[in-house]
């Protein structure tokens, strides 16, 4: 048996995105958990060392990049990717997230699976 590649977490309220997500992450060889809210994520994070997390920008109890920022204090090391549809690749706050190195990538939705196993190689080993 393969071991897996990392341990990946999937933040998104939507449960059909974050079934996709954790289904191609397993397609890659990866484990997956999955947070709702920014809450859960939190949590999640106290709790379990990520490689990797993709993560909506818009969460019903947070915003994307205040979240990240949140994230990133309690693992400084913590490469995020932004899922969204909502934001386009010319977005004030995402650029500035980008050159500030609080996010590693921007993924548009609706993604393609190639730019998933793409960021898949973004993610630090533990």
């Amino acid at each position: 048996m393969e071991m897996p590649r990392g341990l990946f977490l999937i933040i998104d309220d939507e449960p059909d995105l974050c079934w996709l997500l954790g289904r191609l992450l397993r397609q890659e060889g990866c484990a997956a958990k999955a947070a709702r809210s920014g809450c859960e994520a939190l949590d999640l994070v106290k709790r379990f060392r990520f490689r990797l997390a993709f993560m909506d920008v818009r969460l019903p109890d947070a915003d994307g990049i205040d979240l990240a920022r949140r994230l990133r204090e309690l693992d400084p090391g913590l490469p995020i990717v932004l899922v969204s549809g909502s934001l386009s690749e010319d977005d004030v706050d995402l650029q500035k997230a980008l050159a500030d190195g609080l996010v590693c990538g921007f993924i548009r939705k609706p993604f393609k699976h190639e730019e998933i196993r793409k960021a898949i190689g973004c993610g630090r080993l533990h």
